[in-house]
């Protein structure tokens, strides 16, 4: 907008010349030129309007054809000019106007020419002090927007610096906090014999399926083993769950501040381009629509308040990880609880769960066999139904087509007579039977369908308790005889 303003004023000064220079302007050469005499007074050319034309002007008017020109001849003169006698333009001459009024035409075409090229003149200035103006003004602004992108950079390069000097503390607190973490499990070494065997069974019960992925007994006692374990170590684990949700923590401000800090270093980046960039730079396009704002931008004030957030974050979880280690020094285990009764009743637990299962695939096994059967009796239902609308349709085919012979009959002969109406009521009456065999071949046939369906449930749940009574019993008793024994939990 600087630039339009400042065209305008450029064309409003430079339109209004000083009578010094409008005098300074050539006028036009025909009519600065003299006959060639030596006298004071020029005497202007030929072709141009004599002393002796100023006459007054006489009323023009069309000759008779009688008079020295009546026969096209010419006699004009001082004297004729005087009397108003002038060349006739009539059916023998081809004349039109006298010498005076040709060079009073001759000095009109030269002033107006005149007046174009002074005009042009003035066009000239005017357009060469307005470029000289606009790209002055140009100049200015394009180095107080260079000025305002380099004190831009200059606020991103410092934001940028204190990003990467907190990112740096955060990541040697995570090693640090990384260290904590395993001194912590080589604690838990003694431990982690009972927890594991309870661990990886709940794993492997994790792979039953549908159904028998259920919270029944055997995890129930699990659960409480694994409790057991926890309580022997319960400061030491509260911390170590500490340790995870602080080393989480840390991470997060930490990703937060890598991606804060990236973002930076791209605007920087842009900004350095920006700056460095010249009129005579090679890179240089014409961008469309460059011009907008976009709605998610961010204004200066929630620009620094963003990266103080971030920054104060990671300060905090830096803070509250240092105290966090400084706790961990004064966490000892001083007791070992037994584990052997809560490994027996894992034990009855999981015999008493085995038997059940059993019990429940022998029911459903013999459920499927009685399913099997009365699908049997199911698909003999549906054969004799679709058999049974095959022998009605040869009835229907019939009734009809003796309607429809019976329509061929001529004149009073198509009477609606008693067979008309019978083979009418035979016709709806065998599509009424038609309808309510097909309407329970409907049914007998969603009924088989029913009974697949039940049929691939009932084999589902029996391949579901197979693989429950395969983790349990093939698997999960196996892994219990491997539990530790006192003298083990006892450390000996």
């Amino acid at each position: 907008m600087s630039i339009i303003s400042n065209e305008h004023n450029c064309l409003v000064e430079t339109s209004h010349l000083d009578s010094q220079q409008t005098a300074k302007m050539q006028s036009s050469p025909a009519m600065d030129r003299g006959d060639g005499c030596g006298d004071n007074i020029e005497k202007p050319p030929l072709y141009l309007p004599q002393p002796e034309d100023d006459y007054p002007s006489k009323p023009e008017c069309s000759m008779e054809p009688v008079g020295p020109c009546a026969t096209g001849c010419e006699t004009c003169s001082t004297k004729g000019g005087i009397t108003g006698l002038r060349a006739v333009a009539d059916q023998y001459s081809i004349t039109r106007y006298g010498p005076s009024e040709w060079r009073a035409y001759n000095l009109n075409i030269f002033q107006q020419s005149n007046e174009k090229i002074f005009d042009a003149q003035v066009t000239i200035n005017n357009a060469k002090e307005c470029v000289k103006q606009t790209y002055a003004a140009a100049d200015k602004t394009q180095l107080e927007t260079t000025e305002h992108l380099k004190t831009r950079a200059n606020v991103v390069y410092r934001w940028k610096a204190e990003l990467e000097h907190a990112i740096d503390a955060n990541v040697e607190e995570i090693r640090l906090l990384e260290a904590e973490r395993r001194r912590i499990q080589r604690s838990l070494l003694i431990l982690t014999i009972p927890e594991s065997i309870a661990n990886e069974f709940l794993q492997l019960r994790s792979f039953r399926l549908e159904s028998d992925l259920v919270r029944d007994n055997v995890e129930e006692q699990l659960m409480k083993e694994i409790a057991l374990c926890c309580e022997i170590r319960n400061l030491l684990n509260r911390t170590y769950e500490q340790v995870e949700t602080q080393m989480i923590e840390l991470k997060t401000v930490k990703a937060r501040m890598e991606n804060d800090w990236s973002d930076k270093l791209h605007t920087y980046n842009i900004d350095s381009l920006c700056v460095n960039l010249t009129n005579d730079s090679p890179l240089l396009l014409w961008k469309a629509g460059v011009t907008r704002i976009p709605a998610d931008q961010s204004t200066p004030m929630s620009y620094d308040e963003f990266t103080r957030e971030a920054l104060a974050a990671g300060e905090n979880a830096r803070e509250r990880s240092i105290n966090l280690r400084a706790t961990l020094n004064k966490i000892y285990i001083n007791s070992v609880k037994d584990l052997r009764d809560q490994a027996t009743c894992v034990d009855i637990a999981l015999m008493e769960n085995v038997r059940v299962t059993q019990d429940c695939l022998q029911q459903l096994e013999k459920e499927l066999l009685r399913c099997l059967n009365e699908l049997g009796n199911t698909e003999k239902l549906i054969e004799e139904l679709r058999d049974s609308t095959k022998g009605l349709n040869n009835a229907m085919k019939l009734a009809q087509t003796r309607l429809d012979n019976r329509l061929n009959r001529w004149n009073i002969e198509s009477c609606r007579d008693a067979p008309q109406f019978a083979l009418i009521e035979e016709v709806k009456s065998l599509g009424e039977r038609t309808s309510a065999i097909l309407t329970e071949l409907k049914r007998a046939e969603e009924s088989q369908a029913k009974l697949v369906e039940t049929r691939a449930i009932l084999e589902h749940e029996i391949m579901i308790k197979r693989k429950t009574l395969y983790i349990d019993k093939e698997r999960g008793q196996v892994l219990r005889s491997f539990f530790p024994s006192n003298t083990d939990l006892s450390g000996f």
